[in-house]
């Protein structure tokens, strides 16, 4: 879907993630007239992207036409938001969240709307390979949801879910999913430590080898079990390692933990 002529489209909240998708907008064919950015205390990357753009860069989005809205701001000041931005919006207003936790019931009390698409993108969004869960609310058109989907893909690949509950579980395995990774080339990398390399050795192995796995994920569309078997020689050490990783207390049933953690955090976040 063409970007051209959605506006006017005001983002709220500048910060990175915000920035991230306000990029790919104008990449994909959005005019910066169409586009504002509200931050009422905007980072210097905000205001160096509304320079260099001739993006609009604004406090409040007071006396502002808008016709999609999208809300990125940290959960917690949320409804102090939603407050605000009330009398801006109405039916002729599509609101895109991007906020976890915050369920559409209480972005519709908030603003009066259910003309309203909820999403959870993660911080890969930021340079264009993100992965983004998203649920339409009972007032957003099919249209709507097609418009959003074009706003979303501008960060990455996007999935549509029918359930507003999934979006806590997506949280849980994607939106918070880069830190498990992060904190996994932590940990190889002191394991590396470990076994006699020095700090800077051990940490480019191991952060080389994620990114590496990841490229060859993505070129290649085989399964990630075959992707996993065909680094597995029988009985060689790749074995020998997987048999720890893959056993009773490894990765597994730990996963199961960490992602039933954060989605009951998500959960208690939206209450």
């Amino acid at each position: 879907m063409n970007l051209t002529g959605i506006g006017p489209l005001v983002l709220i909240g500048a910060g990175k993630m915000g920035l991230a998708l306000a990029r790919g907008w104008i990449a994909a064919g959005l005019a910066p007239g169409e586009l504002v950015l509200v931050d009422p205390s905007p980072a210097p990357a905000a205001e160096a992207f509304a320079r260099d753009t001739g993006v609009r860069l604004v406090p409040s989005a007071h006396g502002v036409l808008i016709a999609v809205m999208v809300l990125a701001v940290k959960p917690q000041i949320m409804t102090a938001v939603l407050a605000d931005m009330r009398p801006m919006v109405g039916g002729h207003t599509l609101v895109v969240s991007i906020a976890a936790g915050i369920s559409i019931r209480a972005i519709a009390q908030g603003l009066g709307t259910e003309r309203i698409i909820r999403t959870m993108p993660n911080t890969p969004a930021q340079i264009g390979k993100g992965i983004t869960g998203a649920v339409r609310g009972p007032g957003a058109t099919d249209a709507d949801r097609d418009l959003a989907d074009a706003l979303l893909k501008a960060a990455g690949d996007v999935v549509w879910f029918d359930a507003e509950q999934k979006l806590d579980a997506v949280t849980a395995v994607s939106g918070s999913g880069p830190a498990y990774v992060f904190h996994f080339v932590e940990a190889l990398a002191a394991a590396g430590v470990r076994q006699g390399f020095s700090p800077e050795q051990a940490m480019q192995l191991a952060r080389q080898t994620v990114i590496g796995a990841a490229a060859l994920m993505e070129a290649d569309p085989a399964p990630v079990a075959t992707l996993r078997q065909n680094v597995t020689s029988p009985k060689g050490t790749t074995e020998a390692a997987l048999a720890v990783l893959m056993g009773p207390g490894g990765l597994s049933g730990l996963m199961d933990k960490v992602v039933l953690a954060a989605k009951l955090r998500s959960e208690e976040l939206g209450r």
